[in-house]
């Protein structure tokens, strides 16, 4: 199965580290219906880019749970794995989501971010919405980190969407800004249904 936009999600069961319990279980798709999902893909732990990464977005988690949305980190990496790190690398100190092991790489290969080289995952992340239906796919190539505001102004935009079906946001839409009705009118028209004219 692959990943694709519109398109019901890929299933999996992986297993899991809580860091605020301090316990592992397996988490599957299905757990997470009814909220926004942030599947967050990342190459390896006790690695250079991915920690500043999963710091980041641990700062924007509580924004991300206001918005109805939750985060599950993954690697191919095991939950004993995740555990060691979290506890030796301080920019972590404060990551409260849980990481997935997707130890077999079958989750990667499912949403397409796997590394045939390597055997670890690429940095992808998906915003999958309430109902299971993949809305976002944002990668970036293995050096590069990626970016959390973009990704919860993404989810902000999706959940714009969503609650208001017949609008659409324009580039770089952030909450409060201006959005387009479309129509066959507008078309040749953007600009004046933006400024208002």
């Amino acid at each position: 199965m692959s990943a694709k936009i519109g398109k019901p999600a890929p299933p999996f069961e992986m297993a899991t580290y809580f860091p605020v319990k301090d316990e592992d279980k397996n988490v599957q798709l299905e757990d997470y219906k009814g909220k926004w999902l942030i599947l967050y893909f990342y190459p390896a732990d006790f690695t250079f880019v991915c920690p500043t990464e999963l710091k980041e977005l641990g700062e924007q988690y509580s924004t991300i749970q206001e918005l109805g949305g939750e985060i599950l980190a993954v690697s191919t990496d095991t939950v004993f794995t995740h555990r060691a790190w979290l506890e030796t690398e301080k920019l972590l100190k404060d990551v409260k989501y849980p990481l997935a092991a997707d130890h077999t790489g079958n989750v990667s290969i499912d949403y397409g971010v796997d590394d045939e080289d390597t055997n670890l995952s690429q940095r992808g992340a998906f915003i999958i919405d309430p109902d299971g239906i993949l809305k976002i796919i944002y990668t970036v190539d293995t050096p590069i980190g990626r970016n959390s505001n973009e990704i919860v102004r993404l989810l902000r935009a999706l959940k714009f969407v969503r609650e208001n079906p017949a609008r659409a946001c324009p580039a770089s839409w952030n909450e409060g800004a201006k959005t387009l009705e479309p129509s066959i009118k507008m078309v040749g028209h953007v600009y004046e249904a933006l400024e208002g004219t």
